[in-house]
């Protein structure tokens, strides 16, 4: 079911896919995948199946979930909704027909801002003339490191509106990115056992690069043992750059 999200840079998530698998270090100390070992063991009927022990973990086989494509139509206050924060809506075992399925309650809620974050913008962008993309859909990726910077590439092949960039768990300095087409850049640290530290020199050549390059900037957190620990000011000020959102419509009767 859809929450009000403490994710500082949007309102709502709505998961109508959940489970996923690790494919880069920054999913190392997944926080969704720790989230569905708890919703398992609480007995929560979309997180018993197992995933692949190796990539993913208890409760977190990828599955799709039919009963909560038309969620958002019950929505009558305009939202910001990140999609599938339990999940990674292009992954390889979504079936490209839910994919457009999800796209086509996106785009008949045009009253709702949708923000679509993944790691694998090679099969966005391979399914991207199949799919409609209004106003009202951001599409993101996640750059942790530099070996990651090819995603960047990849999400502007994607005519979506809004093209935006999450730098979290930024695990490394990342110079010179390529902001050509990009409209918001969202860095944070990591957060959680285990978190790996995050350098304030990278975190200011982001804003800096963001700035020179007009691009809205959005400093989440420091990160530490909890989310919130370290705080989000940068340099005695807070970030909270948006991308122009769409015009506010509001739903049929």
């Amino acid at each position: 079911m859809a929450q009000t999200s403490g994710i500082e840079w949007t309102e709502t998530t709505w998961n109508p896919v959940t489970g996923c698998d690790r494919i880069s270090p920054g999913c190392d100390n997944c926080y969704a995948l720790t989230m569905a070992r708890r919703l398992k063991a609480a007995g929560n009927a979309r997180y018993q199946e197992d995933g692949d022990p190796r990539t993913s973990g208890e409760g977190f086989a990828v599955n799709v979930h039919n009963d909560l494509l038309d969620l958002p139509r019950r929505w009558r206050k305009p939202r910001l909704v990140f999609v599938n924060s339990m999940s990674d809506l292009f992954h390889g075992k979504v079936p490209a027909a839910f994919i457009s399925r999800v796209f086509a309650t996106m785009a008949e809620t045009p009253h709702h801002t949708y923000q679509v974050l993944t790691k694998r913008p090679l099969r966005a962008a391979r399914l991207a003339a199949r799919l409609p993309w209004p106003p009202n859909v951001w599409l993101g990726v996640s750059v942790e490191s530099p070996e990651q910077a090819r995603r960047i590439d990849q999400l502007r092949r994607v005519p979506a509106a809004v093209r935006f960039i999450s730098a979290e768990p930024l695990l490394a300095e990342l110079p010179k990115l390529d902001l050509a087409g990009i409209h918001w850049l969202i860095v944070g640290g990591e957060s959680g056992p285990g978190h790996r530290p995050v350098e304030a020199d990278w975190v200011r050549d982001l804003r800096d690069q963001a700035l020179e390059a007009r691009v809205a900037f959005f400093f989440k957190q420091w990160g530490g043992s909890r989310p919130k620990t370290g705080g989000r000011e940068l340099d005695g000020a807070t970030w909270s750059q948006l991308p122009p959102r769409t015009a506010t419509v509001r739903p049929a009767r």
